[in-house]
């Protein structure tokens, strides 16, 4: 990581691009109180709304407004900050910020504010990330769980974790390292109760940022089948507008075409893709090519068939349209769709080992059913307390901590093997670390830090 972040003073618009009532400049770094002086002709009182004309170097006025000013570590980032906050027209924040860097300041890099802060220990790594996700969160759900990361919650449990895997590591290794003790530490219960209480405990806060995940990343769903057996009226009927051309000609849908929903707080990615069939139009090739990309990245696949028709069985349908691609079999829930001309009702039935769900989509008959299964799929719950908002790295360092203390556990189970028990352990401590940035390194800080928008 760059060590100009102690020297370099930045600066950056803070508000959206466009037109607004009120516009804010900050500035942050050790030229903060220089600038305030010059363009304010006073150093603002520290911690206190100061109304002030704002000059440019030759005493024209700019603009006027609040400026606040913060003196450090008692800011945001950790050193002095000013914030200038005027009218919100562009051309009016655009020439105070110029002034600002003709001043000393150079333009901030995305996240920039937030990096200063997490390198100058006043957040760490996971609530740096729920600032961008609080700004970036689409559902109200989404907005809590934000807040909850913010605010330090799955900080803390992480931490509380990592302090009970330093225990049971210290308590090994002493162990390993004083045989002369001649205690057989192996037998010892306080060794397995306490990793197993870890391993419950990790448990649950991987169930808790799997939700948090699926709020902030949503879930992706694709439509597949062959042509007009009502995929685009299916995702009309989710998304509740007229996303999709439907028609009674085969063939209509072309390309993907994607809508954003949200079910009871729940982000949805739906996919209408083309129908898979065999054809000559080279524009319905594509459409089908990026169909099959589509249903090989997808969270769930939806196999729509027409229950009007009995010709195909589900495996046969899978073999015939899923031909040569690659796709998880669990992720896959059959719809048997136009059941308004048909004496099904709407219902949820296994057949030949799939889930079938039996509904209407142009009459949004069993709609409801197909909802609430794409929640059940992924354990989301509306009202769940204590979510917190997490990321897939930190899904990935808690798939890896979760191995290692399996690893772990099997070596103290089966082979009485103290040293590869510490060794997991550390292992253990390692990857949770990486969440809150107490151990990772400067590619991961840049891919996370410019992810964010400019002035955060």
């Amino acid at each position: 990581m760059n060590e100009d972040h102690h020297t370099e003073t930045i600066a950056a618009i803070a508000t959206p691009p466009g037109r607004g009532g009120v516009g804010i400049v900050r500035v942050s770094g050790p030229q903060a109180a220089k600038i305030a002086k010059a363009i304010l002709k006073t150093v603002p009182p520290i911690k206190t709304a100061f109304f002030s004309k704002f000059y440019s170097e030759n005493d024209e006025v700019l603009d006027e407004g609040i400026a606040l000013f913060f003196q450090n570590p008692h800011s945001f980032t950790g050193e002095d900050v000013l914030e200038l906050q005027g009218h919100g027209g562009p051309i009016i924040l655009d020439s105070l910020l110029k002034q600002v860097i003709h001043l000393g300041a150079r333009l901030a890099r995305p996240g920039e504010f937030s990096e200063r802060a997490f390198l100058n220990d006043k957040i760490d790594l996971t609530q740096a990330e729920a600032v961008a996700d609080l700004i970036d969160a689409a559902t109200e759900q989404a907005a809590k769980s934000a807040v909850r990361s913010l605010c330090g919650e799955f900080s803390q449990k992480i931490k509380l974790l990592v302090e009970e895997v330093i225990h049971l590591r210290m308590y090994v290794e002493a162990a390993i390292d004083f045989p002369e003790e001649e205690i057989d530490f192996l037998a010892d219960k306080f060794i397995a109760e306490t990793l197993n209480k870890i391993i419950a405990e990790l448990a649950e806060i991987r169930k808790s940022a799997k939700q948090g995940a699926i709020l902030r990343e949503g879930m992706t769903v694709v439509i597949a089948g062959k042509p007009n057996v009502g995929k685009s009226s299916l995702l009309n009927a989710l998304s509740g507008i007229e996303a999709a051309i439907v028609s009674q000609i085969a063939g209509t849908t072309r390309d993907v075409l994607k809508e954003k929903i949200n079910i009871d707080g729940m982000p949805l990615h739906i996919i209408d893709t083309a129908g898979l069939r065999e054809s000559e139009d080279v524009i319905e090739q594509e459409g089908i090519k990026r169909a099959k990309q589509a249903i090989a990245q997808a969270d769930e696949i939806l196999l729509l068939m027409d229950a009007t028709e009995n010709n195909l069985s589900i495996n046969e349908s899978l073999a015939t349209y899923f031909k040569g691609l690659s796709y998880d079999l669990a992720k896959v829930t059959v719809i048997k769709n136009k059941i308004d001309k048909t004496k099904f009702t709407a219902g949820i039935k296994t057949e030949n080992d799939f889930l079938v769900i039996y509904l209407s989509a142009k009459e949004k008959i069993g709609l409801a059913l197909l909802k609430e299964h794409l929640k059940e799929k992924v354990g989301y719950q509306a009202e769940a307390e204590g979510i917190f908002m997490a990321r897939r790295r930190h899904l990935e360092a808690l798939t890896i901590a979760a191995n290692h203390l399996q690893q772990g556990r099997k070596q103290l189970t089966e082979y009485k093997a103290g040293d590869f028990l510490a060794e997991e352990l550390r292992l253990t401590q390692q990857a949770l670390n990486e969440i809150t940035g107490e151990f990772t390194n400067e590619d991961l800080l840049t891919r996370i830090f410019s992810s964010f928008c400019i002035g955060k």
